[in-house]
């Protein structure tokens, strides 16, 4: 689902208003702490990607929602719960956030993906557009921000961090 959520986020990417990186982005040899560490110290909006799964794994609940929701909290970060499947995700410490889709129905319950994803990305666009006014934003802009400067560059915009979970296939899925 992580793969279909990115392609609805085309467009906002294709516009500079968002930079997508997620733990698949690391490379053979690369230390994954280091680098979701340091995706997730500089993200202004991160997105967990809510299912079973994301909540049953130590690492993705313990550590990195842990850190995204101290970032949330001193106002560093905007976190963005995406309820991919139904779970009971009310009680955990981002469940006082309003998620997404609308009213937190889990994007499988939707009566299409594309329905379900074109919420999300929408919803996305807003939150980047209150973080960065639009005429920040940069369309085509170059698709690796400058970092370490003080004054916004035109390849400078709002960057975004998918929480991934590991994932699993069906049987289905394979063929």
């Amino acid at each position: 689902m992580r793969n279909e959520l990115e392609k609805h986020l085309s467009l906002l990417k294709r516009q500079g208003v968002i930079d997508i990186w997620s733990d698949h982005r690391i490379g053979p040899g690369e230390e994954f702490g280091g680098k979701i560490d340091q995706h997730l110290e500089s993200a202004d909006i991160i997105l967990l990607l809510v299912s079973p799964d994301f909540l049953n794994s130590d690492y993705c609940y313990d550590i990195e929602m842990t850190r995204a929701m101290e970032r949330h909290e001193r106002g560093d970060a905007r976190v963005i719960p995406v309820i991919l499947r139904p779970c009971d995700w009310q009680g955990a410490p981002f469940g006082k956030l309003k998620a997404i889709p609308t009213d937190g129905k889990p994007v499988t319950k939707h009566q299409t993906l594309d329905d379900a994803f074109l919420d999300v990305a929408r919803a996305i666009r807003n939150v980047a557009q209150q973080l960065r006014p639009a005429s920040t934003i940069m369309e085509h802009a170059e698709s690796t921000p400058v970092e370490g400067t003080r004054e916004p560059s035109l390849n400078q915009r709002a960057r975004s961090s998918n929480l991934r979970v590991r994932q699993e296939f069906t049987d289905r899925q394979r063929w």
